[in-house]
């Protein structure tokens, strides 16, 4: 794996390119994200709560220095996915709000390849090079076996069970230093 050390950085893996996001890759990033099997354990969410979530996204790289990187494959123009660690508040406790929180979405089509697994060992590594070793989170929905097997295979173990405020249930799990 190659790291760019950069304002932007941009992340080579051996299959995939990570990069900042771009205002150009809004558009892609809704499709992906709209489609009925990725968005499955998404949450209900509109047009207009995913383009939040991208702006929230280009805001923990502004006020963090890190946040989740847009992928593709190399070589291809595609957009197939975001990836990274972003800075988050979601009301869920003081062992899990206002700290870093690994995340990964993929194309439906893209699942299974290894992708999420290949980008985010891409991310963690740049995040602890760039920001130093530090306790990171992530939630992810009680059905969603392979992104729950990923978080094992990534250091996160089990944290504890929460509802967010719109009721869905969520496990949360922690990545100690």
């Amino acid at each position: 794996m190659t790291v760019i050390p950069a304002d932007r950085p941009l992340i080579l893996t051996d299959r995939l390119e990570l990069w900042v996001p771009r205002a150009s890759d809004i558009h892609e990033m809704i499709a992906i994200v709209s489609h009925e099997e990725t968005g499955r354990y998404l949450g209900q969410a509109s047009t207009a709560d995913y383009y939040a979530r991208f702006q929230r996204n280009a805001g923990s790289w502004l006020l963090h220095g890190y946040g989740g990187f847009m992928v593709r494959e190399r070589g291809k123009d595609a957009l197939i996915g975001n990836c990274g660690i972003f800075h988050s508040y979601r009301g869920l406790g003081e062992d899990f709000d206002d700290m870093p929180e690994a995340g990964w979405i993929l194309a439906a089509d893209q699942v299974g390849r290894g992708y999420a697994s290949e980008a985010m060992r891409g991310a963690i590594d740049w995040f602890e090079k760039t920001h130093g070793l530090r306790r990171m989170v992530c939630m992810i929905e009680p059905g969603n076996a392979p992104s729950i097997a990923l978080a094992g295979k990534l250091g996160f173990a089990p944290l504890r069970q929460a509802v967010l405020p719109d009721g869905v249930p969520m496990a949360l799990f922690s990545r100690e230093v």
